[in-house]
């Protein structure tokens, strides 16, 4: 700490996720004596048409707070990038989403340590997809923890847990959103009792439920396998949605589902077919009735419309 008592700490952050957080540390700070020395967020990447480099959420927060920013390409092979972390002299190191492996030597840097606001109950989905893999695989409820980091993907010892419902029309979107503010204040709350010591970290062996992994999703993830139950197939558009959605082939082309429901009834996997309810699509148990399409180059639309310029979808079997 510095001599007038001030905790410094650097945030570790870089998607929307991330950002409420950074946000409740800085407007925190002056109540609870602590300030954000640093923001270490990834590099600028090229986005849109253009390819222009653009800032991460997290960095544009920073900026606008006047807070310093480092965009070390990587921490495992970058000296200088340790360097510069070890002269700032952290107490603390946050992390929520960073997308950069933490090495050893960044992780004893801190007195309090370095911790991590993830997207799950731990030990359930460890890893880069845990809001995705929710709502993929039909929870009811996630929610959000506070641990402190150690060498393993996301197997430290748990600080604070809080607990998320899953709505039947969540998305990875709308569920991020709530998970990320409700994540930044409990990570408020925690860091006040940590930094006084009234929390007693617990081993994730000694919570309920077995340990669990998910992925770096990659766009072949969204590609639709119609052999799957039509609920799996729905749950996909939720879970896939904003990236990489979930999509199958028309005429040689990706053609991305939006919005879908499971309807009864029954048709060959991939086959298309006229309902009472609309456009639908059989799978491996029940139809999937389509209800927003985005056929490639073209911007989302109700299937109904699309079925009107493109009357022979009907009776297509999609590739599975």
């Amino acid at each position: 700490m510095t001599n007038n008592g001030i905790t410094r700490i650097i945030f570790m952050g870089t998607p929307e996720f991330a950002a409420p957080s950074l946000r409740a540390l800085l407007a925190a700070a002056p109540a609870h004596q602590w300030q954000v020395v640093a923001v270490a967020t990834q590099p600028d990447r090229p986005a849109g048409r253009s390819k222009q480099p653009v800032s991460s959420p997290v960095k544009q927060v920073a900026l606008a707070a006047g807070a310093p920013v480092l965009q070390p390409a990587s921490l495992r092979k970058d000296p200088a990038a340790i360097e510069a972390i070890h002269q700032l002299a952290p107490d603390l190191i946050v992390v929520a989403a960073y997308g950069l492996i933490l090495p050893r030597r960044v992780l004893e840097i801190p007195t309090f340590g370095c911790i991590n606001v993830h997207a799950s109950l731990l030990p359930a989905y460890r890893g880069a997809s845990p809001i995705t893999a929710a709502i993929l695989n039909g929870l009811t409820e996630t929610g959000v923890t506070i641990m402190l980091m150690d060498e393993g993907m996301d197997t430290g010892p748990v600080l604070r847990q809080a607990v998320q419902p899953i709505h039947a029309t969540d998305t990875t979107a709308t569920l991020s959103a709530r998970l990320a503010d409700q994540g930044a204040a409990l990570l408020v709350a925690t860091l006040v009792d940590w930094r006084r010591g009234a929390i007693a970290p617990v081993a994730q062996s000694a919570l309920p439920g077995a340990p669990s992994t998910c992925h770096l999703l990659k766009k072949e993830d969204g590609r639709i396998d119609w052999t799957q139950p039509a609920a799996h197939i729905e749950r996909m558009t939720r879970a896939y949605t904003p990236w990489p959605s979930a999509y199958t082939l028309w005429k040689g082309e990706p053609f991305k589902i939006i919005e879908a429901a499971v309807i009864p009834g029954d048709a060959a996997p991939g086959h298309v077919v006229r309902t009472a309810a609309g456009v639908a699509v059989g799978t491996g148990d029940g139809l999937l009735h389509l209800r927003t399409v985005q056929p490639a180059g073209k911007r989302p639309l109700d299937a109904n419309s699309f079925l009107n310029g493109a009357p022979d979808f009907i009776g297509a079997t999609l590739p599975g």
